[in-house]
């Protein structure tokens, strides 16, 4: 998972908009013994040569920025947000978030209306738990097994937005929010830049970011490493966490050919490798009798657990966009490739669990994304495109458990060992149609079909969805909108079956019940109306509100020490709640202030039910609970003021702490309230 940082942080390089330790351009020139600078002398021209071809060069790259521009608008007409919720975290946004550029992605959300944060580092947007859809220039991203608020780089970040609400139909398997990222180029990076970012819980995170345009290409690649020692959240009231640190490696690349002024080529890639160690809690008790274990062995201590895991991600994206007069279209195929290796303390899981398991959970997915966009007449645009992409999953396991009576008595002192070797396949398919049509010049509608079809070696569902908002702009200052979509969210491909749970019966990790049924498809309803209101050119509100009613909600948890979400369903829930977001810039001035409130409630438990115990599963048959990620109030404000060379900002965040205990009746301690401030002079 990403690192966590809840102290303020000392920074060698924190918001200078400016390289942080060196910049690295390139120079046509040389140096002669003397350390003279010169130029070859076949590069020498006379001052009116040098003019003449600066004005040439200038107007060739000039030319290209413009066509590179009109690919990116045309680009935009394909996935436009027609009525949904958006809320953008710009550049100057960005530089006054704490750790400026060497924040997370998860940060950047958390100043937000409607987003919170656990203490694995995972985001929710209103009330749902990872149902998030990944786009990174308009190209959709494979999803993860543990979603890429982690493995994006921030530092690729021009701007990002988070679409949230009824989307387009054009938008699905994953529905809570879109989180949308417009990255860096070539053209926009000026010089390429060498940075060191460091501060409290050891913390060192070196970056380099290169880029360039020429001609028709653009390049842009950037690479990082993170070290500290708070990798994952720290389970302890204690400040500084034992047995946490993380290593961190990433790199995104993006590379564009521009074939003529009506095509695009774009490759993105990225790679991910993080290794973390399990932070632990002191002074548990020993619940096994270990045989393993030499008599008077005082090593065997909670707070001396060795546990770790490593995560890795890599993907790739192809993506060919033509631009016509009315016509566009941007065809994407993909492939993405992710792996999570568990390794345990076998001694001490054995004495404090009663198993020790070694994990190995991989995915292999391969897909490709069609989007096309018509203008049929000046009222009418079209939207229509497939999706559709194949997943396989595979989960290896190596356990150490002690056989048990049938009552849970412990019968032998050395462990049994365990292997399994399980997987999953699945797959996805959509199509879509939707139109925008301009009633009036003050009223849009935006209506449309979505068909979606999953099947898997578990499941197989479908659905059709009508999609439908109408935006009103009521006079220049005002405008509403409300807006209805009917939603089908499928399940990761995880799921664990009969045979696999058979194999733990009658030892220290055997589940209190073998009911296991199968995954199940989220179908839900979901409006959303809301209004903004331009009180001055420079101050706006905005007041959304939204409610949503499903069936086989969807959920995942953390099941066991290693960190791999799990997901099972309810058999009803619903989700509600209301955003308040307010903002006002001028000049170098620049202030928001954001809260909301999110109300959850779920019924009955109906997929992957061996993970709860009989009790648990019983009183949620019977009543309404919260989800586990639930945190009722959540808020954000922030004040900031630049000038050309100083920076001064205010930052808080304030979340009400998510869900714990038996049946998610009680508040976890993840409550999350904080304040950060710095003051940078030239």
């Amino acid at each position: 998972m990403l690192s966590r940082r809840t102290g303020l942080c000392c920074a060698a390089c924190f918001l200078s908009t400016a390289p942080c330790l060196a910049q690295a351009q390139g120079d046509t020139l040389r140096k002669d013994a003397s350390g003279t600078s010169q130029r070859p002398a076949s590069a020498q021209k006379t001052p009116s040569q040098a003019r003449t071809a600066s004005r040439a060069y200038q107007s060739s790259e000039e030319e290209s920025i413009t066509v590179s521009a009109k690919l990116d608008h045309a680009r935009a007409r394909i996935f436009p947000s027609l009525g949904a919720v958006s809320y953008k975290i710009d550049e100057r946004q960005i530089n006054v978030t704490p750790g400026g550029q060497n924040a997370s992605i998860s940060q950047y959300l958390l100043r937000v209306p409607g987003v919170v944060q656990d203490g694995n580092g995972q985001i929710h947007v209103r009330g749902d738990h990872n149902n998030l859809t990944y786009r990174v220039n308009g190209i959709l991203l494979p999803e993860s097994l543990n979603g890429y608020a982690q493995d994006l780089d921030s530092r690729i970040i021009q701007s990002v937005s988070l679409l949230t609400g009824t989307l387009p139909a054009q938008f699905g398997f994953r529905t809570a929010g879109v989180i949308d990222v417009t990255t860096k180029t070539g053209a926009s990076l000026k010089e390429n830049q060498l940075g060191i970012y460091g501060g409290s819980y050891n913390t060192i995170n070196p970056s380099l970011q290169m880029g360039g345009s020429k001609g028709k290409w653009d390049w842009f690649f950037v690479t990082s490493y993170n070290q500290d020692d708070i990798g994952i959240d720290n389970p302890t009231a204690s400040f500084r966490p034992t047995h946490d640190r993380t290593r961190q490696g990433k790199g995104f690349t993006y590379l564009s050919y521009r074939v003529d002024d009506q095509n695009r080529i774009s490759l993105l890639g990225s790679a991910s490798y993080q290794h973390f160690q399990l932070p632990n809690t002191t002074a548990l008790p020993i619940k096994f009798d270990n045989g393993l274990i030499p008599p008077g062995d005082r090593t065997i201590q909670s707070r001396l657990l060795r546990d770790t895991q490593l995560e890795q991600d890599y993907y790739g994206v192809l993506s060919w966009q033509h631009t016509a007069d009315r016509y566009n279209m941007q065809l994407s195929p993909y492939v993405s490739y992710g792996r999570i290796n568990y390794n345990p303390d076998r001694l001490r899981d054995l004495s404090f669990q009663g198993i020790a398991q070694q994990e190995m959970n991989d995915y292999i997915t391969g897909g490709a994304q069609f989007d096309n966009s018509y203008r049929l007449t000046s009222d009418h645009t079209l939207r229509f495109g497939l999706i559709g992409q194949y997943t396989s999953e595979r989960l290896r396991t190596q356990s150490l458990a002690f056989a048990t009576s049938d009552e849970g008595e412990q019968l032998s002192r050395i462990p049994m060992s365990i292997y399994d070797a399980s997987g999953n396949w699945a797959v996805q398919a959509a199509a879509y149609l939707q139109d925008e049509y301009r009633v009036t010049r003050k009223l849009t509608f935006n209506y449309g079909l979505r068909w979606d079809q999953f099947a898997s070696n578990f499941v197989n569902d479908h659905q059709i969805s009508p999609r439908a908002n109408f935006v009103w702009k009521v006079t220049p200052k005002l405008s509403a909108h409300i807006g209805y979509a009917r939603y089908f969210t499928p399940p990761s491909p995880q799921y664990i079956g009969l045979a696999t749970l058979q194999k733990f019966v009658n030892t220290s990790s055997a589940p209190e019940s073998l009911i296991e049924s199968p995954l199940k498809v989220e179908h839900s309803h979901y409006i959303d109306a809301g209004i903004l209101y331009k009180v001055t050119p420079h101050y706006q509100i905005t007041l959304d509100a939204f409610n949503k009613w499903a069936k086989n909600l969807g959920d995942i948890g953390q099941f066991g020490r290693a960190v791999i979400n799990t997901p099972f369903s309810y058999r009803t829930g619903q989700v509600y709640g209301a955003e308040l977001s307010n903002s006002w810039r001028k000049g170098g001035w620049s202030l928001f202030g954001n809260v909301s409130y999110v109300h959850t409630r779920a019924r009955d438990i109906n997929s992957a039910e061996y993970q709860f115990e009989a009790k648990e599963l019983a009183y949620i048959k019977q009543h309404a609970i919260a989800l586990d990620h639930q945190a009722s109030i959540a808020a954000s404000a922030g004040a900031s003021y630049e000038t050309r060379h100083d920076m001064a900002y205010l930052d808080f965040v304030y979340s009400s702490g998510l869900r714990s205990g038996f049946a998610n009746q009680g508040r976890s301690r993840n409550m999350r309230f904080s304040i950060s401030a710095i003051s940078i002079a030239s």
